[in-house]
C-alpha cells in the first residue's frame, strides 16, 4: 500500500533527527518519495551537519590552518565549550602553550577583554602558572589581560567558570583540571557549554592527564609536543638548535570531522600557527641591531682512539677517532 503523505513527512523528520543523535557526517538527504517539487527542492539542501545547523563562518575561530579548519567544519566554534586534553601530566605545558596560542587568535577579535584562567591550587601547583614577562613576546598577549583564579576545590573552581562563563565582560574563560573528576559530569559539561552558547564567548576546558569521557563539548583535542624544527639561519640550518613551539593535535572528537592528527608549529613574531610540513624548518628572524646569529655548535671530544699518536703538545688536547661512540661527545657551543 502507498505510503500517505503525513507518512512520508514523518519518516523523513524521524531520519533527520536519528542521523542528528548518530553524529553522523554532513551529508544530504533524500527527499521522501513521491514529494512535491518544493519539498523536494527544500530537502535538497536540508545539510544535517552532526546534530549542529548549519552556522556562517563567524562563529567560528579560525586557527588559520586551512586542512584543520575544513575539518572541524569551519574551526573552533566560538559559542561553544571545548576541549583541549594531555593524556599525561609532563604535557600540561604544552597543553597550556596550545591554549594561550588560542588565547591570542581571541584577543586579536576582542583586543580589549580580559581572559579568565581558573584552576584548582592542586592543578596550579602541578602544572604552575604562564610566565608573565614571557606572554607579550611569545604570544602577544599583555600580562594584565590574563586574570587568575585559584580555588581550594574542584566545586568552586566549577562555580566560578559557570559564572565566569555567563559573562561577556571576558574574550574568554579557560578552566585547568587535573584528571577525571566525577564532579565534572555530563551535567557540569552541559551547564558550562550553555552558559557560552548564551554570552557568545568561548570556554576552554583544559584537562590534564584525563580520560575521554562524555561531555557536552562539540569538540575535543587531543595535545602533545612534537620535536621542534632545527632554527633556520643565513648561513643555513642551525645544528641542534630547536625552534618554533611545536603541537601534535589530535582531533579526538566533533560533530563535524573524522579523528584526524596535525602538526603545528606557533611562530611568535606572527602569533600565528604553521603546519608543519616534511621538509619545513623555523626561520630565525634578521636582528634589528647586534652581531649575525652564532654559528654552527661545535664539539668536544672527550678520549683518544686506541693506537692513535700521542699528541704534540699538552694544549692540543686527546682527539677521538670518528668510528667511537657518540657518547664519548658533548655538544658545546661555539664562539
Amino acid at each position: 500500500m502507498a505510503m500517505s503523505a503525513v507518512a512520508r513527512e514523518t519518516v523523513f523528520a524521524l531520519r533527520r533527527q536519528i542521523a542528528k543523535i548518530e553524529g553522523t557526517l554532513p551529508e544530504r538527504l533524500e527527499a521522501p518519495a513521491g514529494s512535491t517539487p518544493l519539498d523536494a527542492a527544500r530537502s535538497d539542501v536540508t545539510i544535517v551537519r552532526r546534530g549542529l545547523a548549519v552556522a556562517s563562518p563567524d562563529a567560528f575561530l579560525h586557527t588559520g590552518i586551512e586542512r584543520l579548519d575544513t575539518a572541524l567544519g569551519g574551526g573552533l566554534p566560538k559559542a561553544a565549550l571545548s576541549e583541549i586534553h594531555g593524556l599525561e601530566t609532563r604535557d600540561a605545558g604544552t597543553v597550556a602553550g596550545f591554549a594561550l596560542s588560542l588565547t591570542s587568535l581571541i584577543l586579536r577579535e576582542k583586543p580589549g577583554l580580559p581572559v579568565l584562567w581558573i584552576g584548582t591550587a592542586e592543578i596550579f601547583r602541578e602544572a604552575g602558572f604562564p610566565y608573565a614577562r614571557g606572554l607579550h613576546a611569545l604570544f602577544g598577549i599583555a600580562p594584565e589581560q590574563l586574570l587568575f583564579s585559584e580555588a581550594p576545590k574542584l566545586l568552586d573552581a566549577l562555580w566560578i567558570a559557570e559564572e565566569a562563563a555567563r559573562m561577556t565582560a571576558f574574550a574568554a574563560v579557560i578552566l585547568e583540571i587535573r584528571g577525571s573528576p566525577r564532579l565534572l559530569d555530563l551535567t557540569a559539561t552541559r551547564r558550562l557549554h550553555a552558559r557560552a552558547q548564551s554570552a557568545g564567548r568561548p570556554v576552554l576546558l583544559l584537562r590534564q592527564a584525563g580520560e575521554a569521557e562524555p561531555t557536552a563539548a562539540p569538540v575535543r583535542l587531543i595535545v602533545s609536543a612534537a620535536p621542534s624544527a632545527s632554527r633556520e639561519t643565513v648561513a643555513g640550518p642551525l645544528a641542534g638548535s630547536i625552534g618554533r613551539p611545536a603541537f601534535t593535535v589530535d582531533i579526538g572528537k566533533s560533530r563535524t570531522a573524522l579523528p584526524g592528527q596535525f602538526t603545528l608549529e606557533w611562530n611568535p613574531d606572527e602569533h600565528a600557527f604553521a603546519e608543519r610540513t616534511e621538509n619545513s624548518v623555523a626561520v630565525v628572524p634578521v636582528p634589528l641591531r647586534g652581531a649575525d646569529p652564532a654559528p654552527a655548535s661545535g664539539a668536544v671530544l672527550a678520549f683518544a682512539a686506541v693506537g692513535s699518536p700521542a699528541p704534540a703538545s699538552p694544549t692540543a688536547g686527546d682527539q677521538p677517532s670518528r668510528q667511537q661512540r657518540p657518547a664519548h661527545r658533548s655538544p658545546r657551543r661555539a664562539g
